[in-house]
């Protein structure tokens, strides 16, 4: 079985944990009072035929809510070690986030020199928020990653259904990377 270590990273209440609870399925509601994550919260679960080859068709998912707390800065390395994803998530109505973006993207994909593809953007707006998903303006090197918007009281299935493909983007990075590493042995 595949393993995947996938961090969610962001400005403080921007809906990481929201978002972790939601794809982990670990609660039913979307709603709730503010707890900010201290430090990190880790969620696994397993998900069935994120791949289409043979070699096993199950991948655990270990999704790190990182929290957005600057205090927490000190253990970044730590959260990062042996990630394969990023999934850098902020509220696109507050113009700080739109700034502490380019921070967390700095920090967390290109330090660690991860593709494009292994890094997921998402405007997450808040519930009643007026959720715009058309002027959305970012900088260079964010305006050419993948971003979706995520309303989860209107479109729940939609973003789920986003996740699972970029979910599957990382799984078969790490299929590729895991064929050359026995190619390599083989040879």
């Amino acid at each position: 079985m595949l393993k995947a270590k996938i961090l969610l990273v962001g400005p403080s209440e921007s809906g990481k944990s929201v978002l972790a609870n939601f794809l982990s399925e670990s609660t039913e509601g979307i709603g709730g009072s503010y707890v900010p994550t201290q430090g990190v919260r880790i969620l696994e679960y397993e998900k069935a035929n994120m791949n289409g080859n043979s070699k096993g068709a199950w991948c655990r998912f270990e999704l790190w809510d990182c929290s957005g707390d600057p205090k927490f800065e000190t253990c970044w390395p730590a959260l990062m070690k042996d990630s394969h994803g990023v999934v850098i998530v902020f509220n696109p109505e507050l113009p700080s986030h739109l700034k502490e973006i380019e921070m967390w993207h700095s920090c967390f994909v290109q330090q660690q020199q991860l593709l494009d593809s292994q890094c997921l953007l998402i405007a997450h707006h808040k519930p009643g928020s007026a959720g715009d998903t058309e002027n959305l303006s970012l900088a260079s090197p964010l305006n050419k990653l993948k971003l979706i918007h995520s309303i989860l009281e209107d479109d729940p299935e939609d973003v789920r259904m986003e996740f699972v493909k970029y979910f599957k983007s990382i799984i078969s990075l790490l299929n590729e990377s895991r064929d050359r590493e026995e190619m390599s042995i083989i040879t």
